[in-house]
């Protein structure tokens, strides 16, 4: 039996059902495996197959997809999708291929075999393992490599195989070794629990943060529990879909571009559980020493590292899964905090979601667009807001999610070009409709891939931000440069498509919409209707972006960020007032 049979059999018992690629030569061995064992995807380029893999495992929930790449080119162009999953702490399997052993440099020369370079060292710190098989592994320790980033703190593995050891002729019996069972995640003793829950009622003003270390299934299913313990739930970006507006216990969305409201409240706990999130900057503020100014911080993570890293200041650091101690502790009582609910539910509602914001005549407000989508999409939709940007951003503060809806993202890495690749990713493991919204600096970045969504006819929904460029760029050249664009725009060397043109190229129907899209027939016939379309929205150049987090540069290069409850444009005085009530300072809200 040949190797790469025998290996593809393996990953199959472990579940997975896709493969998604580019071919070489140096994978042609498992590339014919695949082929005849999985769904094999064809992608355009490598980078495509490593993210749709990343968002097919943050969709699917069961089945499980992977990345093969050949030698070279083909391991080099995916290096951006290992370091999305790294950040984020996802699955991704790549499995690399390589020339013969024979060949390897091993160090002595830059480079023997045609497009060897050496993919281990490149992916070694991006990676939770990579290694090169060079002899035949059984059974056990090959599993033991692919499924290093599958428990635990998760994260990318890769796999190079020399193009000799895939085609080897193997005897299945003496390979067949016994795979032990996975460790189990570090769970909270019995006597961290209750003292948690003792924080809790005791505080006067506690709010859960639910990051995406929580699974899922976890906080829907929990959906009940959190209604009844009257504790506030606010959640990260990364946790969007763990929770939506109608939950009684739910209050936004918190982060340097978040929900105003909901930084607002965070910032007036007295103590905040973070559960499941690495509480970076982006969380925090990058002035994290004014996080939970008037409050305590818990801090709930897999991973050592991130709860020793010096910020944001802790009260208490808990190493242990997040899944079961929050379901440990919503079976205990957590006190009485319906007068704190009830505030944290007057700060929702006196502060506008859509604040205002510029939009010229003749252009829609991204905003708009993202509510609007937030009313049509149903409970089956997959949402993907892209990574980065303007669109991003709108999207985050904007569309609320409907119990049953998916939604994924990357910003650990915020790079431009995920969009697209991910939302097909994610419908491929989906089957259901998938609703992508992205800039047209993003998506140009990775433009290639809408011939991937046609061929494979999937019900993609491509919303794409015109505003001619690079809307995130631009605005730090007015605020830091005064104006002086340096590649941000057509204008200043930027090549953007005829977007008309582009998808009828791809046999991609496409519209460009209009203010009142959401009551225009032909709009709603393609909204609803199957298959990929594309909607261009025309977004002002000059659109602005309210509310953020503003930051000033100041003697010797630095940069001083505001801390999250100060967002700008400020609030006026009484409105500030009201809703900054436990705020350190009057002032602070502003």
């Amino acid at each position: 039996m040949k190797y790469s049979d025998l290996m593809v059999d393996w990953l199959v018992e472990q579940g997975y059902t896709h493969c998604f690629y580019v071919g070489g030569g140096n994978i042609m061995h498992l590339l014919d495996s695949c082929s005849r064992k999985m769904t094999c995807v064809a992608v355009v380029h490598e980078v495509a197959a490593g993210i749709a893999v990343e968002y097919f495992n943050a969709t699917a929930g069961g089945p499980r997809a992977l990345a093969l790449v050949t030698a070279g080119p083909g391991m080099t162009n995916l290096v951006t999708a290992l370091s999305g999953a790294w950040l984020e702490s996802r699955e991704l399997l790549v499995l690399g291929g390589q020339v013969k052993t024979a060949d390897l440099a091993r160090g002595e020369v830059r480079q023997r075999g045609i497009q060897e370079i050496d993919g281990v060292a490149i992916a070694r710190s991006i990676t939770v393992h990579a290694s090169t098989v060079e002899d035949v592994l059984d059974r056990a320790d090959f599993l033991a490599r692919t499924e290093a980033g599958s428990h635990g703190r998760k994260g990318p593995v890769f796999i190079e195989l020399p193009l000799d050891i895939q085609g080897r002729d193997v005897d299945p019996a003496t390979l067949d070794t016994p795979v032990p069972s996975p460790p189990s995640p570090p769970r909270a003793t019995p006597e961290q629990v209750t003292d948690l829950a003792s924080r809790i009622s005791n505080a006067q003003r506690p709010v859960l943060l639910i990051g995406g270390g929580v699974r899922r299934d976890v906080a829907q299913g929990l959906a009940d529990q959190l209604a009844a313990a009257g504790v506030p739930v606010a959640t990260t970006w990364n946790g969007a879909d763990r929770m939506g507006p109608d939950h009684p216990a739910y209050v936004g969305r918190t982060n340097t571009w978040g929900q105003r409201s909901a930084n607002l409240i965070v910032q007036q706990a007295d103590l905040v559980v973070a559960l499941g999130t690495r509480l970076g900057f982006q969380q925090t503020g990058f002035n994290w020493q004014e996080c939970a100014p008037v409050g305590d911080v818990v801090h709930v993570d897999l991973d050592p590292r991130e709860l020793s890293k010096g910020h944001p200041r802790t009260a208490l650091a808990l190493q242990v899964d997040a899944n079961n101690l929050l379901s440990d502790l919503l079976a205990l009582d957590l006190g009485q905090h319906g007068d704190w609910l009830a505030y944290c539910r007057e700060v929702r509602a006196s502060i506008t979601q859509i604040e205002d914001n510029h939009t010229g005549e003749g252009f829609i407000s991204p905003y708009v667009v993202a509510a609007t989508l937030g009313d049509l999409c149903t409970p089956a939709d997959v949402i993907i807001p892209c990574s980065s940007g303007g669109a991003f951003t709108v999207m985050m503060q904007t569309f609320e999610t409907k119990p049953g809806q998916v939604m994924v993202t990357n910003k650990g890495l915020a790079a431009m070009g995920y969009g697209l690749s991910g939302a097909i990713g994610a419908a491929i493991a989906s089957g259901r409709r998938t609703i992508l919204v992205e800039g047209d600096g993003g998506f140009s970045q990775n433009l290639q891939e809408i011939g991937t969504a046609a061929v494979n006819d999937l019900d993609l929904k491509i919303f794409i931000f015109d505003d001619n460029g690079y809307a995130s760029i631009r605005s730090v050249q007015i605020n830091y440069f005064n104006g002086r664009y340096v590649g941000c725009d057509r204008s200043t060397g930027l090549g953007l498509p005829d977007w008309g043109r582009l998808f009828d190229t791809w046999g991609v129907p496409s519209m460009r919409l209009a203010a009142g899209f959401e009551r225009d027939p032909e709009f709603l016939a393609r909204f609803n209707g199957r298959g990929p379309q594309a909607f261009i929205v025309p977004i002002d150049e000059k659109q602005t972006y309210f509310p953020r987090i503003t930051s000033r540069m100041v003697d010797g290069g630095g940069m001083v960020s505001n801390p999250l409850h100060r967002m700008t444009p400020p609030l006026d005085e009484t409105l500030s007032a009201r809703v900054g009530v436990y705020l350190p300072t009057k002032e602070s809200t502003t």
